[in-house]
């Protein structure tokens, strides 16, 4: 503890008042500083030799030869910075565990079988505490059984405020097939660096769901992630190719640690990719959902085996809720590590608008009209054009900050890091970089606006085009 901060430790005892010189447990930061020590003291031995989450720690090695002189090595740190270790709490030279809940082997992650005996053994719940209590359990090992919110949908209507609780037929059906799918459990096989993926995607009337697959070195395809989620009333609307658009765009965000360091074929009845990327105008979602995919490396190939297609369509059919975080990273989950060059990976956006007024009968009448134009270079090379109609009139100043803030919505929503935005307007891109003054007040909320979307991308440079 620090000793400015000793004091807000106190405690009182029959004897005396005293405080803690080291940071005892139940203070709110406690876990963070935990962890925060561990990654300063094993740093460049974390996801090379050591995982470690909290004073969970485990020492890998690809090569039982080399394992001694790995140990040795985390044991010389852990000397280094004067740590101990339980010695009823842990095991050496072993090629399976249990790490943060799970069973890790070379084959892939399982469930704890003894918590799967927790559940299969456990009496219906009698009340709201108890039912709490099961769906606890259940939470925990969510990743392992599919959608776990549409299995358990009966019992949603038990956790209503102001409900009585009955356990119904129903209830128990549900109850008992969570029991049998627990008595085979899925297993996640583990990741190739390097080695394609392979994306299944389906749509229906009212879901969405995808599988992550990949072959391993026998060429058997395993799975290694699936995930589904309902539709909301308004996306339940789209049409049938928006929907195969939607749970492509749902599966890149959700698997976007796995999906940006490795090549992905997908697999689906419709090509969204052919929708998105051929189509001469986009506009609104379509526009950031075409961005979105220009970042990954996906080629389509038609639906020709039904093996993983059919788990997909099954996901679907039961889903997770659509309020699920589309980025929910799990914290028992290793984000893919993405090989970058010494040059930072920049998009560039050009930028345009015109506005045009032309006279239309009878005379001494005019209409005005305006639109504006976006062009966006990945890092990759990958182009993509964009092309939007104003409903109000607008003038050319006006029209050429539209374009700027449509173009860094778009940025932003598709959460990009290092942007270069180019245009031809001198007076929009000197007042933004600060070396003109806004001197009319109609353009003064569009500078306003501009300079408060420039701050939320990281890495921005704006520059003036002949």
């Amino acid at each position: 503890m620090a000793p400015e901060d000793e004091r807000h430790t106190s405690f009182r005892t029959p004897i005396d008042i005293f405080c803690y010189t080291v940071m005892p447990f139940g203070l709110k930061n406690a876990g963070a500083t935990y962890q925060r020590a561990m990654t300063h003291i094993f740093d460049e031995l974390i996801h090379q030799k050591v995982e470690c989450y909290v004073d969970e720690l485990v020492v890998k090695s690809m090569d039982r030869r080399n394992h001694l002189d790995d140990l040795r090595i985390v044991f010389e740190r852990i000397r280094k910075f004067d740590l101990k270790i339980n010695p009823l709490k842990r095991a050496f030279g072993v090629s399976s565990d249990k790490f943060l809940g799970y069973v890790v082997r070379h084959r892939g992650i399982e469930i704890d079988p003894n918590k799967i005996k927790a559940i299969t053994e456990m009496p219906p719940p009698r009340n709201l505490r108890q039912l709490r209590s099961l769906q606890g359990q259940l939470d925990f090992i969510r990743r392992f059984i599919s959608n776990l919110s549409g299995r358990c949908q009966p019992f949603s209507k038990l956790m209503k405020k102001d409900v009585r609780f009955k356990w119904d037929a129903e209830c128990q059906e549900t109850f008992d097939s969570i029991k049998r799918y627990l008595l085979n459990p899925p297993i996640l096989a583990v990741l190739i660096p390097g080695k394609p993926l392979i994306l299944y995607t389906t749509a229906l009337e009212e879901s969405l769901g995808a599988l992550l697959a990949q072959h391993n070195e026998e060429g058997k395809e395993n799975a290694l992630y699936y995930i589904s989620r309902r539709l909301i009333r308004a996306e339940s609307r789209y049409s049938p190719i928006e929907k195969h658009c939607l749970a492509l765009i749902f599966a890149v965000q959700k698997l976007r640690h796995y999906m940006l360091s490795h090549k992905i074929t997908l697999i689906s009845k419709i090509d969204p990719l052919k929708f998105l990327m051929t189509r001469p105008a986009l506009t609104g979602r379509l526009a950031r959902w075409a961005v979105l995919l220009l970042q990954f490396k996906i080629i389509y190939m038609p639906q020709k085996a039904v093996k993983g297609q059919a788990l997909a369509d099954f996901l679907a059919a039961h889903p997770i809720p659509a309020d699920s975080p589309l980025n929910d990273d799990l914290p028992d989950e290793q984000i893919m590590q993405v090989e970058e060059n010494e040059r930072l990976p920049f998009w560039e956006i050009y930028f345009d608008g015109a506005s045009s007024i032309r006279p239309v009968r009878p005379p001494n009448i005019t209409r005005a009209r305006a639109g504006i134009g976006l062009i966006f270079v990945a890092p990759e090379g990958g182009i993509m054009r964009f092309s939007f109609s104003l409903t109000e009139p607008r003038t050319n100043n006006e029209a050429e900050y539209e374009a700027l803030l449509a173009g860094l919505e778009i940025a932003i929503d598709v959460r990009i890091q290092h942007l270069r935005i180019f245009g031809d307007s001198q007076l929009v891109i000197n007042q933004v970089l600060g070396i003109y003054k806004v001197g009319k007040v109609e353009l003064a909320h569009y500078h306003r606006r501009a300079l408060e979307l420039l701050k939320q991308v990281p890495n921005v440079e704006i520059a003036r085009v002949p």
